[in-house]
């Protein structure tokens, strides 16, 4: 991650017209309702982190959430943000109508953007918004957007369990995505409790990010409870091979390098590295496959809510898939690049001819794995079984892992 948070404290590491709070009125709240007010297939990802710059064009739409979708996200405030003038400028006309307002039990939608966010730790300055001193979760959050535009944002602001279970109690959230955790994976207390409840009762998927060192992810908090997805990085803009200050053993590699949304004003970009990108990519890629196979299947609901869905993500007609499932078709999905790229100046580790698995896991996820995922679980190309060597490689590390977090 640019992870190496220790909960509150940031490190970042780079390789670099009116507005106000207005009431949520009007019910939409049925399935049957998608007949009589169309929005399509679609899939909710919560990144959890700093904060959100929400003046930035990233996040901009121009159409509206239906309501149906702001109450199943229980949506309390929507604050409709001023959109001419500097980061600045529009801060200050916002301030008294909104920020101001916001509280720790509200759920705020942006109107006119695609983030709906909260802050339930209720300790920052501003709620939601990206402070000065920050910029991660901005980055974080575009992230996910460049693997899959149509996502719809659920924001948490914190690093606490509370932030993760604000994301988990969520129905229609269908994706967690953390970049933070301890420095060096020392093996200490994280959010692995708040992951589990996610994941394992209510039928989630969380993408954690290693940490920015080559320190094995199993014994990490965030990347390595069996039951999340943990993600190293590795050098896809470069010689296709691992980034050396990147967590080792973990589920997959992703790409460390994006070119990423600034968190003060309203259209610059910077390039930013580390696991903390990888992480909210590969979440926006697996959402990317879950909005495909629910169009597809004509599924028009999303989460995997025990109670209505019985723990799928893709609860179709002719189709319904788990956590479990998806997570097996990214496994088959993910492939090892070629030693024979790798450029000695670079500054990467090259993948290793022997036991890659213990380098990026079952190997790199990219845009190239998405076709090949869907494809797959909706039965019209099945991918082959991995080796078996890596398939044994892999097994020991969930097996480790199972063991070490049980």
């Amino acid at each position: 991650m640019v992870r190496n948070f220790i909960f509150f404290t940031l490190t970042i590491i780079l390789s670099s017209s009116f507005s106000g709070c207005l009431g949520s009125e009007g019910k939409l709240s049925t399935e049957d309702d998608y007949d009589i007010n169309p929005f399509g297939a679609f899939s909710v990802v919560a990144p959890i982190d700093t904060g959100i710059n929400v003046y930035h064009d990233h996040f901009i739409m121009e159409e509206d959430y239906p309501q149906w979708l702001l109450d199943g996200l229980g949506v309390t405030k929507v604050c409709k943000i001023t959109t001419n003038g500097t980061w600045e400028e529009r801060y200050n006309s916002d301030k008294e109508s909104c920020w101001d307002t916001i509280a720790s039990t509200d759920i705020v939608w942006f109107k006119g953007t695609k983030i709906i966010g909260t802050s339930p730790d209720n300790d920052t300055d501003i709620p939601i918004l990206d402070d000065p001193q920050d910029g991660h979760g901005t980055a974080v959050t575009g992230a996910v957007l460049n693997a899959n535009p149509n996502a719809v944002i659920f924001f948490v602001e914190g690093f606490s369990d509370a932030a993760v279970l604000a994301a988990a109690n969520q129905p229609l959230v269908d994706i967690i995505t953390t970049s933070f955790g301890p420095i060096g994976s020392i093996p200490v207390p994280g959010i692995e409790d708040a992951t589990k409840i996610a994941v394992v009762e209510k039928g989630k998927i969380h993408t954690g990010a290693a940490d920015n060192s080559p320190s094995p992810a199993v014994q990490d908090s965030t990347a390595g409870p069996p039951w999340s997805i943990g993600i190293s990085g590795y050098a896809e803009e470069g010689d296709d091979q691992k980034e050396t200050m990147s967590g080792s053993y973990p589920d997959v590699a992703a790409d460390w390098t994006q070119i990423l949304p600034n968190h003060d004003d309203i259209d610059g970009y910077h390039e930013t590295s580390g696991t903390s990108f990888a992480t909210p990519r590969t979440a926006g890629l697996l959402s990317k496959v879950i909005t495909n196979l629910r169009d597809e299947f004509g599924d028009f609901s999303s989460g995997a809510n025990p109670e209505s869905r019985n723990k799928y993500l893709i609860n179709g007609t002719e189709m319904k898939l788990s956590n479990d499932d998806l997570r097996d078709a990214l496994n088959l999905s993910a492939w090892y690049p070629s030693f024979s790229t790798w450029d000695p100046l670079s500054g990467t580790t090259p993948i290793s001819p022997v036991a890659p698995c213990t380098q990026v896991g079952w190997g790199v996820v990219n845009e190239s794995n998405v076709l090949p995922i869907i494809e797959h679980l909706n039965g019209s190309a099945e991918m082959p079984n991995r080796p078996s060597d890596v398939v044994l490689c892999m097994e020991t590390n969930q097996a480790i892992r199972e063991s070490y977090w049980s």
